[in-house]
Protein backbone atom coordinates (compact mmCIF):
# COMPACT_ATOMS: atom_id res chain seq x y z
CA UNK A 1 0.00 0.00 0.00
CA UNK A 2 1.69 3.52 -1.26
CA UNK A 3 2.13 6.12 1.67
CA UNK A 4 0.84 9.54 1.63
CA UNK A 5 3.43 11.85 1.59
CA UNK A 6 2.25 15.31 3.35
CA UNK A 7 4.37 18.67 3.66
CA UNK A 8 4.22 18.13 7.58
CA UNK A 9 5.72 14.56 6.86
CA UNK A 10 8.60 16.28 4.98
CA UNK A 11 9.36 18.72 7.48
CA UNK A 12 9.66 16.08 10.27
CA UNK A 13 11.52 13.88 7.88
CA UNK A 14 13.85 16.99 7.58
CA UNK A 15 13.96 17.94 11.07
CA UNK A 16 15.02 14.22 11.87
CA UNK A 17 18.00 14.69 9.23
CA UNK A 18 19.27 17.64 10.80
CA UNK A 19 19.37 16.51 14.13
CA UNK A 20 21.46 13.52 13.05
CA UNK A 21 23.85 15.95 11.54
CA UNK A 22 25.86 16.68 14.85
CA UNK A 23 28.03 19.09 13.04
CA UNK A 24 25.80 21.47 11.79
CA UNK A 25 23.85 21.57 15.03
CA UNK A 26 27.29 22.49 16.79
CA UNK A 27 28.07 25.16 13.98
CA UNK A 28 24.40 26.77 14.71
CA UNK A 29 25.09 26.88 18.64
CA UNK A 30 28.39 28.62 18.29
CA UNK A 31 27.08 30.90 15.97
CA UNK A 32 23.99 31.97 18.51
CA UNK A 33 26.16 31.99 21.32
CA UNK A 34 28.22 34.31 19.57
CA UNK A 35 25.53 36.55 18.71
CA UNK A 36 24.39 36.61 21.85
CA UNK A 37 27.74 37.45 23.35
CA UNK A 38 28.43 40.25 20.91
CA UNK A 39 24.55 41.42 21.74
CA UNK A 40 25.35 41.20 25.40
CA UNK A 41 29.41 43.10 25.18
CA UNK A 42 27.12 45.47 22.90
CA UNK A 43 24.95 46.61 25.74
CA UNK A 44 26.99 46.22 28.74
CA UNK A 45 29.03 49.35 26.82
CA UNK A 46 26.56 51.07 26.49
CA UNK A 47 25.42 50.67 29.95
CA UNK A 48 29.02 51.42 31.29
CA UNK A 49 28.85 54.57 29.04
CA UNK A 50 25.70 55.85 30.33
CA UNK A 51 26.32 54.93 34.02
CA UNK A 52 29.94 56.63 33.60
CA UNK A 53 28.16 60.18 31.71
CA UNK A 54 25.37 60.03 34.62
CA UNK A 55 28.03 59.86 37.31
CA UNK A 56 30.14 62.64 35.71
CA UNK A 57 26.86 64.91 35.58
CA UNK A 58 25.45 64.39 38.42
CA UNK A 59 25.76 67.98 39.98
CA UNK A 60 23.56 69.12 37.24
CA UNK A 61 21.42 66.37 36.39
CA UNK A 62 20.35 65.89 40.39
CA UNK A 63 20.19 69.73 40.93
CA UNK A 64 19.90 71.78 37.66
CA UNK A 65 18.25 69.31 34.74
CA UNK A 66 15.24 71.60 34.50
CA UNK A 67 17.70 74.46 34.11
CA UNK A 68 20.08 72.98 31.46
CA UNK A 69 16.82 72.12 29.59
CA UNK A 70 15.30 74.88 29.24
CA UNK A 71 18.08 77.98 28.77
CA UNK A 72 20.59 78.54 26.35
CA UNK A 73 24.08 78.83 26.17
CA UNK A 74 26.27 81.23 28.21
CA UNK A 75 29.73 82.02 28.72
CA UNK A 76 29.80 83.41 31.59
CA UNK A 77 30.08 80.60 33.70
CA UNK A 78 29.03 76.97 33.51
CA UNK A 79 26.31 77.12 36.39
CA UNK A 80 24.07 79.35 33.62
CA UNK A 81 25.00 77.34 30.47
CA UNK A 82 22.12 75.29 29.19
CA UNK A 83 21.08 73.23 25.98
CA UNK A 84 17.35 74.44 25.18
CA UNK A 85 19.07 75.92 21.92
CA UNK A 86 21.13 72.56 21.26
CA UNK A 87 17.89 70.60 21.65
CA UNK A 88 15.70 72.94 18.79
CA UNK A 89 18.56 73.07 16.40
CA UNK A 90 18.60 69.13 16.57
CA UNK A 91 15.42 68.54 16.46
CA UNK A 92 15.15 70.83 13.28
CA UNK A 93 18.41 69.47 11.68
CA UNK A 94 16.32 66.01 12.23
CA UNK A 95 13.42 67.30 10.84
CA UNK A 96 14.62 68.50 7.35
CA UNK A 97 16.94 65.56 7.46
CA UNK A 98 13.74 63.56 6.60
CA UNK A 99 12.16 65.59 4.54
CA UNK A 100 15.10 65.46 2.32
CA UNK A 101 16.46 61.52 3.40
CA UNK A 102 13.59 59.62 3.48
CA UNK A 103 11.47 60.16 0.06
CA UNK A 104 14.48 60.32 -1.96
CA UNK A 105 15.97 56.98 -0.14
CA UNK A 106 12.77 54.89 -0.19
CA UNK A 107 11.54 56.23 -3.77
CA UNK A 108 15.34 54.76 -4.97
CA UNK A 109 14.95 51.61 -3.26
CA UNK A 110 11.69 51.09 -5.27
CA UNK A 111 13.33 51.88 -8.49
CA UNK A 112 15.79 49.73 -7.79
CA UNK A 113 13.98 46.51 -6.68
CA UNK A 114 10.97 47.20 -8.55
CA UNK A 115 11.65 48.60 -11.74
CA UNK A 116 15.59 48.18 -12.74
CA UNK A 117 15.41 44.85 -10.99
CA UNK A 118 18.57 42.72 -11.79
CA UNK A 119 20.04 44.85 -14.58
CA UNK A 120 24.13 45.67 -14.74
CA UNK A 121 23.11 49.30 -13.82
CA UNK A 122 20.91 48.29 -10.85
CA UNK A 123 23.80 46.39 -9.69
CA UNK A 124 26.19 49.20 -10.03
CA UNK A 125 23.91 51.83 -8.73
CA UNK A 126 23.35 49.75 -5.53
CA UNK A 127 27.30 48.94 -4.74
CA UNK A 128 27.95 52.47 -4.95
CA UNK A 129 25.50 53.20 -2.35
CA UNK A 130 26.83 50.22 -0.20
CA UNK A 131 30.38 51.96 -0.35
CA UNK A 132 28.79 55.45 0.55
CA UNK A 133 27.77 54.10 3.68
CA UNK A 134 31.03 53.38 5.07
CA UNK A 135 32.62 56.91 4.18
CA UNK A 136 33.55 58.76 7.24
CA UNK A 137 31.13 61.67 8.42
CA UNK A 138 33.74 64.28 7.97
CA UNK A 139 33.94 64.12 4.68
CA UNK A 140 30.02 64.82 4.03
CA UNK A 141 30.63 67.87 5.82
CA UNK A 142 33.05 68.84 3.66
CA UNK A 143 30.28 67.94 0.78
CA UNK A 144 28.11 69.94 2.56
CA UNK A 145 30.15 72.68 2.90
CA UNK A 146 31.31 72.88 -0.91
CA UNK A 147 27.61 72.33 -2.10
CA UNK A 148 24.94 72.94 0.36
CA UNK A 149 26.57 76.13 2.18
CA UNK A 150 28.61 77.88 -0.96
CA UNK A 151 26.84 76.50 -4.28
CA UNK A 152 23.49 76.42 -2.96
CA UNK A 153 23.65 79.48 -1.17
CA UNK A 154 20.83 80.95 -2.64
CA UNK A 155 18.27 78.02 -1.61
CA UNK A 156 19.72 77.09 1.58
CA UNK A 157 20.86 80.60 2.78
CA UNK A 158 24.57 79.63 3.94
CA UNK A 159 25.50 77.97 7.26
CA UNK A 160 21.48 77.50 8.16
CA UNK A 161 19.93 74.29 9.64
CA UNK A 162 18.72 73.49 5.56
CA UNK A 163 22.44 73.75 4.77
CA UNK A 164 22.69 71.09 7.86
CA UNK A 165 19.98 69.30 7.12
CA UNK A 166 20.76 68.67 3.89
CA UNK A 167 24.79 67.47 4.65
CA UNK A 168 23.08 64.61 7.02
CA UNK A 169 20.74 63.90 4.87
CA UNK A 170 23.20 62.76 2.16
CA UNK A 171 25.22 61.16 5.27
CA UNK A 172 22.46 58.61 5.89
CA UNK A 173 20.49 58.13 2.48
CA UNK A 174 22.84 54.95 1.72
CA UNK A 175 21.67 53.51 5.15
CA UNK A 176 18.02 54.31 4.19
CA UNK A 177 18.52 53.22 0.61
CA UNK A 178 20.27 49.91 1.71
CA UNK A 179 17.88 49.19 4.15
CA UNK A 180 14.44 49.58 2.20
CA UNK A 181 16.28 47.64 -0.54
CA UNK A 182 16.52 45.05 1.70
CA UNK A 183 12.76 45.11 3.21
CA UNK A 184 11.66 45.15 -0.37
CA UNK A 185 13.60 42.35 -1.73
CA UNK A 186 12.24 40.25 1.48
CA UNK A 187 8.87 40.26 0.13
CA UNK A 188 8.04 37.38 -0.88
CA UNK A 189 7.62 37.19 -4.93
CA UNK A 190 4.28 35.00 -4.65
CA UNK A 191 2.88 37.91 -2.81
CA UNK A 192 3.46 40.06 -6.06
CA UNK A 193 2.61 36.88 -8.47
CA UNK A 194 -0.79 36.30 -6.30
CA UNK A 195 -1.71 40.48 -6.96
CA UNK A 196 -0.48 40.11 -10.86
CA UNK A 197 -2.81 36.70 -11.19
CA UNK A 198 -6.37 38.51 -9.98
CA UNK A 199 -5.53 41.57 -12.80
CA UNK A 200 -3.69 44.57 -10.46
CA UNK A 201 -1.44 46.72 -11.80
CA UNK A 202 2.17 47.46 -11.49
CA UNK A 203 1.37 50.20 -9.15
CA UNK A 204 -1.40 48.70 -7.43
CA UNK A 205 0.71 45.97 -6.34
CA UNK A 206 3.74 48.14 -4.96
CA UNK A 207 1.42 50.72 -3.45
CA UNK A 208 -1.11 47.58 -1.79
CA UNK A 209 0.80 44.52 -1.34
CA UNK A 210 4.75 45.14 -1.52
CA UNK A 211 5.18 48.28 0.20
CA UNK A 212 2.75 47.69 3.51
CA UNK A 213 4.60 44.38 3.84
CA UNK A 214 8.41 46.18 4.04
CA UNK A 215 7.26 49.07 5.56
CA UNK A 216 7.78 47.89 9.36
CA UNK A 217 11.25 46.99 8.03
CA UNK A 218 11.71 50.56 6.10
CA UNK A 219 10.51 52.17 9.32
CA UNK A 220 12.84 50.33 11.50
CA UNK A 221 16.02 51.17 9.19
CA UNK A 222 14.59 55.11 8.77
CA UNK A 223 13.93 56.14 12.54
CA UNK A 224 17.57 54.02 12.99
CA UNK A 225 19.26 56.63 10.08
CA UNK A 226 17.69 59.65 11.95
CA UNK A 227 19.05 58.77 15.21
CA UNK A 228 22.65 58.10 13.27
CA UNK A 229 22.11 61.43 12.46
CA UNK A 230 21.29 63.26 15.74
CA UNK A 231 24.56 62.24 17.36
CA UNK A 232 26.68 63.65 14.48
CA UNK A 233 28.89 66.90 15.21
CA UNK A 234 31.52 66.99 13.03
CA UNK A 235 29.29 67.63 9.90
CA UNK A 236 27.57 70.42 11.34
CA UNK A 237 30.40 72.15 12.60
CA UNK A 238 31.98 72.07 8.96
CA UNK A 239 28.86 72.92 7.51
CA UNK A 240 28.04 76.26 10.18
CA UNK A 241 26.66 75.13 13.34
CA UNK A 242 27.55 77.60 16.18
CA UNK A 243 30.18 76.60 18.88
CA UNK A 244 29.21 79.52 21.04
CA UNK A 245 27.22 81.86 22.10
CA UNK A 246 23.48 81.98 19.80
CA UNK A 247 20.95 84.70 20.01
CA UNK A 248 17.90 83.93 18.11
CA UNK A 249 16.85 87.69 18.52
CA UNK A 250 13.19 88.27 17.02
CA UNK A 251 13.04 85.42 14.63
CA UNK A 252 10.30 83.18 15.06
CA UNK A 253 10.72 79.19 14.34
CA UNK A 254 10.33 79.30 10.79
CA UNK A 255 12.60 82.13 10.56
CA UNK A 256 15.52 79.97 12.73
CA UNK A 257 15.60 78.09 10.03
CA UNK A 258 17.56 80.11 7.41
CA UNK A 259 19.50 81.82 10.20
CA UNK A 260 22.51 80.77 12.91
CA UNK A 261 21.79 77.38 14.63
CA UNK A 262 23.52 75.21 16.53
CA UNK A 263 22.76 71.32 17.11
CA UNK A 264 23.13 69.08 20.43
CA UNK A 265 26.04 67.60 19.66
CA UNK A 266 27.88 70.77 18.76
CA UNK A 267 27.12 72.10 22.61
CA UNK A 268 28.72 68.92 24.20
CA UNK A 269 31.88 69.18 21.67
CA UNK A 270 31.34 72.99 22.98
CA UNK A 271 31.54 72.04 27.03
CA UNK A 272 34.11 69.97 26.33
CA UNK A 273 36.96 72.20 24.97
CA UNK A 274 36.17 74.78 27.78
CA UNK A 275 38.68 74.77 30.67
CA UNK A 276 37.30 73.75 33.77
CA UNK A 277 35.58 70.94 35.52
CA UNK A 278 32.16 72.43 35.71
CA UNK A 279 32.31 72.75 31.78
CA UNK A 280 33.26 69.03 31.80
CA UNK A 281 29.84 68.02 34.56
CA UNK A 282 28.09 70.17 31.64
CA UNK A 283 29.32 67.85 28.92
CA UNK A 284 28.37 64.65 30.63
CA UNK A 285 25.10 65.87 31.37
CA UNK A 286 24.57 66.76 28.07
CA UNK A 287 25.85 63.45 26.53
CA UNK A 288 23.26 62.14 29.13
CA UNK A 289 20.38 63.96 27.41
CA UNK A 290 21.29 62.86 23.91
CA UNK A 291 21.81 59.71 24.75
CA UNK A 292 18.23 59.32 25.93
CA UNK A 293 17.13 60.70 23.21
CA UNK A 294 18.87 58.43 21.13
CA UNK A 295 17.57 55.30 23.13
CA UNK A 296 13.74 57.22 22.51
CA UNK A 297 14.03 57.02 18.84
CA UNK A 298 15.38 53.27 18.62
CA UNK A 299 12.34 52.56 21.16
CA UNK A 300 10.15 54.18 18.52
CA UNK A 301 11.96 52.38 16.30
CA UNK A 302 11.02 49.27 17.59
CA UNK A 303 7.52 50.16 18.56
CA UNK A 304 6.18 51.32 14.96
CA UNK A 305 7.97 47.78 13.54
CA UNK A 306 5.98 45.68 15.84
CA UNK A 307 3.10 48.27 15.48
CA UNK A 308 3.20 47.43 11.45
CA UNK A 309 3.57 43.49 11.55
CA UNK A 310 0.93 43.28 13.82
CA UNK A 311 -1.39 45.17 11.29
CA UNK A 312 -0.19 43.09 8.45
Amino acid sequence: MAVLTTPAGIAIDAADVLRRRRGADVTGAVFKWLLIGATVFATAFLAVLLAVMIVDGWDVLSGNLWYFLTHGFSQRSAGEAGIWQGIIGSLQVALVTGVFAVPTGVATAIYLVEYAQDSRFARIVELNIRNLAGVPSIVYGLLGLAVFVKALQDFTQGKSVIAGGMTLAAMVLPIIVITSVEALKAVPSSLREAAYGVGATKWEVLSRQVLPAALSTILTGTVLALARALGEAAPLILVGAATGFLSFGDANMLETFTGPYTALPVQIFNFARLPGADWGVNAAAASVVILVLVLLVNGLAIYLRNRFEKQW
